[in-house]
């Protein structure tokens, strides 16, 4: 049992009074800046997360293709999923301007349009790409959540909850498009997480050459490739949907702070100014920049066309280079402006308010699920009649528990200024809080998406405190594992028993009954 968890202890930054007074200064400002080591198992780390890939791309996958509208796409799939087949047959880009709720960026079409390139337009052709984006989610938590608590353990127990998560399973199983901006804003995460890390070891490096006080601001830091790989998969979450604005907000101000940290733990005289004159700018330039460049390179099919929808709004005054790249985008801008109308005029109407709408206070708890699918006719469960619907539920396991989360969170952020936190509770809110801005609009459940992988995380690290650290006694530290052995197996319990509406299995009408535990929920 102790070998199970012997890596197992939170990742904290030593303070000063557990360093001894003879301490070599330098030491106590390199542990200050790198906290807890990483895990030394790094081959057991990559076998957790192949084993828990595997074991999430065979929940992801099972009777992908099941249940269909008779062969059609269900729900919103009817939207997207036929503009990405007519993407697919006209080289990247959709010129049918009938359809007219072509309102959301090319970039998640065309990652649909893969999968029905390989498989056909019918559901395993719709949802592959969904379903891999799903199954790569799980991975990158895993990852993530070994990095936030330097544990393996933690890592695995976190790609656990992710794949027993019914909005995560569900959104990996519809060729819908909230899936693959989910996954792109996880991997950026994944990206500013490595680049604080990569920020700290630079600083220590030159804490221990002796030029950190070289210059009142600090050193340069260099190039920061993964800040800068952040700022690409910022650009594509956008790609996907407008959203994804808020993710590169919310993380343009975690670097930043996470800069204006690591200088001052690493004795920088001047850190707010060091941070501002070296670092702000670099921010700006990959978390908008990059972004904005890698958005627009989205657009590339259209940009090529001659027929996409609205290509040519803005006339080209002449053939040289100059009027047709400001007829190009002068048209996206006159198309973006469009589409940024039809956002704004789609609000409730009291006399035609979609059945499972829901406003963004139901979400944490998922109050307010969605029915995708539903066929009361069928006869495969045993009886005369049956049931076989598909439900947007969030496992309650864990849904249940996002506001103590969040509290939780909150706390640890403000009165233990642990990063962490601090980084988890963020990413959450600016998937969230965004939606309180406009509350005419009309809103679903599915929009709350990219938070389950952050309600995971925010949860590991609770669990993480539930174990206790490496140092606490062997009852305490069994007592722990036990707690959370018992809450895994919980959330595992509670995802089995939501499997037949998460799937559209064949049930009993009382079983259909029975899954159906709040009044909210009909």
């Amino acid at each position: 049992m102790s070998a199970l968890v012997a890596d197992d202890e939170a990742s904290r930054t030593p303070s000063p009074e557990t360093v001894t007074p003879a301490a070599d200064p330098t030491e106590v400002t390199r542990a200050r800046l790198l906290g807890a080591p990483m895990p030394t198992d790094r081959l057991r780390g990559w076998l957790v997360t192949a084993f828990i890939g595997l074991i999430a791309g065979i929940v992801r996958f099972q009777n992908l293709g099941w249940p269909t509208d008779q062969g059609t796409p269900v729900f919103d799939e009817k939207h997207y999923v036929p503009q990405a087949w007519q993407m697919l047959r006209n080289g990247g880009y959709e010129d049918n301007p009938g359809y007219e709720v072509t309102v959301h960026p090319p970039f998640g079409k065309t990652l649909i349009s893969i999968g029905e390139y390989l498989f056909g337009y019918n559901g395993w052709g719709w949802r592959f790409t969904a379903a891999v984006a799903g199954v790569l989610m799980v991975v990158l938590v895993v990852r993530i959540a070994r990095r936030l608590t330097r544990s393996t353990l933690l890592g695995g127990v976190a790609g656990v909850l992710l794949i027993a998560d019914g909005v995560s399973h569900l959104q990996s199983r519809m060729g819908m498009l909230d899936i693959f901006q989910a996954f792109f804003v996880l991997a950026a995460f994944a990206c500013l997480l490595l680049d604080r890390d990569l920020v700290r070891q630079r600083l220590a490096r030159a804490v221990e050459d002796g030029w950190i006080s070289a210059s009142p601001l600090g050193p340069r830091l260099g190039v920061r490739w993964w800040r800068i790989s952040g700022g690409v998969l910022l650009g594509l979450a956008c790609g996907v949907k407008w959203s994804g604005l808020y993710f590169m907000a919310g993380y343009g101000l975690l670097t930043v702070i996470f800069d204006l940290t690591a200088r001052r733990a690493a004795g920088v005289r001047s850190p707010w100014w060091g941070t501002i004159a070296r670092d702000l700018v670099p921010a700006l330039w990959a978390f908008v920049g990059v972004a904005l460049l890698a958005y627009l390179a989205t657009w590339s099919p259209w940009f090529g066309s001659e027929t996409g929808i609205d290509r040519h709004l803005v006339a080209t005054t002449g053939s040289d280079p100059v009027s047709v790249i400001k007829g190009a985008l002068g048209s996206l801008l006159e198309y973006h402006q469009k589409v940024l109308t039809f956002h704004e005029g789609l609000v409730t109407k009291a006399e035609s308010q979609h059945p499972w709408e829901s406003k963004p206070w139901t979400w944490p708890m998922s109050l307010r699920p969605m029915l995708y699918y539903y066929e009361g006719n069928t006869t495969a469960c045993g009886e005369s009649k049956c049931v076989s619907a598909t439900m947007l539920i969030g496992t309650p396991a864990l849904w249940w528990l996002s506001l103590p989360m969040l509290g939780w969170g909150l706390w640890r952020m403000f009165s233990k200024f642990d990063w962490r936190y601090g980084a988890v509770v963020t990413a959450y809110l600016a998937g969230y809080l965004p939606w309180f801005l406009n509350l005419d609009r009309q809103m679903y459940f599915f929009y709350a998406t990219p938070m389950a992988a952050f309600l995971v995380l925010g949860i590991t690290l609770t669990l993480g405190h539930l174990l206790g650290k490496a140092g606490d006694g062997p009852e305490r530290r069994r007592t722990g594992l036990l707690a959370l052995a018992l809450y895994v197996g919980l959330v595992v319990a509670n995802f089995a028993w939501l499997w037949p509406i998460l799937n559209g299995d064949s049930i009993t009408e009382w079983r259909w009954q029975a899954e159906l535990w709040l009044p909210s929920w009909r």
